[in-house]
């Protein structure tokens, strides 16, 4: 059976990480069977999570992951035209190349208070020692890639007010829609769900979050969909 590796379930939503959401969403979504491991980044490919491991193959990152799936099981996208994939394309970036860095500064530069609730939920089953070492590298690792994207270079007014723009965007998006096109879930969606959900669905506060809360129809989608797939969980 199909393995997926991710972080451990936390703070009342799939995944900590938007993009083992993701992953864990499209297979959902796809009635594919997998069992999960519970992992932590170390040792895995490319150094990151997600993995699966299917047919004595490890494949890291959610989109090669996404495609791997797409092609040896199902493809949620083949009911699309052309020009919806170019637009899921471009939408998926929105939110995996932007917004996500936005999502990704209020849990580890924002506040202190943020980053204590991040601490303990990716650490705190490590002893105290290296939990405190290992969270304190990591921190600095990512506020480096925060800082090198370009993200980390801005006042934090400057940041939410660009990820409030891509929250407005998706919004206007999806409007009444129950899915971003039409009445099927795609790997839009799986994409979406995974960062909206942990945007306004975790206890990390920052404007970002209360701007996605003002949202109604993103709000109602988040719990559709997490009703629809995890509700059992």
């Amino acid at each position: 059976m199909l393995k997926l590796y991710q972080f451990r379930r936390t703070w009342g939503i799939p995944n900590l990480s938007p993009f083992c959401c993701k992953v864990e969403t499209y297979l959902r979504m796809a009635d594919i069977p997998y069992e999960i491991k519970t992992a932590l980044p170390l040792g895995a490919p490319k150094g990151k999570l997600p993995y699966i491991e299917d047919n004595g193959a490890a494949i890291g990152d959610s989109r090669f992951i996404v495609d791997y799936l797409k092609t040896h099981y199902t493809d949620l996208d083949r009911e699309l035209t052309a020009a919806e994939l170019a637009s899921s394309t471009a939408m998926q970036r929105l939110l995996e190349e932007h917004l996500f860095w936005a999502a990704l500064y209020s849990r580890w530069q924002y506040t202190e208070e943020n980053w204590q609730v991040n601490k303990h939920a990716i650490f705190g089953t490590l002893p105290p020692v290296i939990r405190d070492i290992a969270a304190s590298r990591t921190r600095k690792k990512i506020q480096r890639q925060i800082h090198g994207h370009g993200t980390g270079r801005h006042q934090p007014e400057e940041i939410f007010a660009l990820g409030q723009q891509d929250i407005d965007a998706l919004a206007v998006a999806l409007g009444d829609q129950p899915y971003f096109f039409g009445g099927n879930p795609t790997t839009l969606d799986a994409s979406a769900f995974g960062l909206l959900i942990n945007i306004i669905g975790c206890p990390i506060e920052s404007p970002l979050k209360q701007h996605g809360l003002a949202k109604q129809n993103l709000v109602e989608y988040v719990e559709r969909i997490r009703q629809c797939y995890f509700g059992s969980d």
